[in-house]
């Protein structure tokens, strides 16, 4: 019955109006919108789960690993310094690879060309731990990603895929995200899909996960088939909503419903 008043809702707001961004003046944390015991968990390192991720992200910064028998700490030294605002502006544009790269794509970068070590797969412990901790440096600064003319292609791309409807319920992200916000479906708050405080533990998943997997879990619900962790299209489209909550403070880590 849950699932059939679901479907019904979404059928609903793919026929609504066309979409409209929300104003800069509007824009809302995903936080605002919970209930005072989940702001509670968040605000309290020592209630927030994913407080325990960053520290074995911590742990993992001064592990050596690989052939090059390296830490991130031997480049990167105190990451409270070192990677203040790192967070912030990622996705970021990579020279090399004529791309942009995400955080968790760049701390693989790092394992592979410098630590010559294998890459962490994504969803692993150890990836979303690392780029807590690193993400975790940046707590309260503004996001300023999407800042470098370079990465302009690529934000036009998220923005379409953004706004493009896709899936048997024909529904484009922004259906959800920009036209009912503050409403709810089957008794959930609908927010505005700001990514201010990933990775974050969400209290469904009982653990840690990344932007891509909450991004895939969307495309799955409207029916659609999801894009490959570390696909171009979710990259474009990570960095289409950091370029979109701009100015928001990042969380990391956030705690969501």
């Amino acid at each position: 019955m849950r699932i059939a008043v679901c479907i019904a809702l979404l059928t609903a707001m793919a026929g609504a109006a066309l979409a409209t961004e929300i104003p800069l003046v509007q824009r809302r944390s995903g936080y605002s919108f919970m209930s005072p015991d989940s702001k509670v968990m968040q605000d309290e390192d020592t209630a927030n789960p994913g407080m325990l991720s960053v520290l074995d992200g911590e742990a993992l910064w001064t592990r050596k690993a690989g052939t090059a028998n390296m830490a991130c700490a031997d480049c990167h030294n105190d990451a409270s310094a070192s990677m203040k605002g790192v967070a912030a502006h990622y996705p970021a544009f990579d020279k090399a690879l004529q791309k942009p790269v995400d955080l968790e794509g760049r701390i693989n970068l790092c394992r592979t060309n410098h630590q010559q070590a294998s890459p962490f797969a994504y969803e692993s412990r150890e990836l979303l731990a690392l780029t807590a901790y690193v993400a975790r440096q940046s707590r309260g600064m503004p996001i300023t990603a999407g800042d470098d003319p370079e990465l302009a292609p690529f934000v036009e791309h998220g923005h379409a895929l953004f706004m493009q409807r896709q899936g048997q319920l024909n529904l484009g992200c922004t259906n959800c995200h920009d036209d009912n916000w503050d409403k709810k479906l089957a008794g959930s708050a609908i927010t505005q899909g700001q990514p201010t405080g990933y990775p974050l533990y969400r209290l469904e998943w009982q653990a840690l996960g990344s932007l891509q997997r909450r991004l895939r879990a969307c495309i799955t619900g409207i029916r659609a088939q999801a894009y490959d962790y570390g696909s171009p299209e979710l990259v474009e489209l990570e960095l289409y909503l950091m370029t979109r909550a701009r100015g928001m403070p990042v969380e990391t880590p956030a705690v969501r419903p």
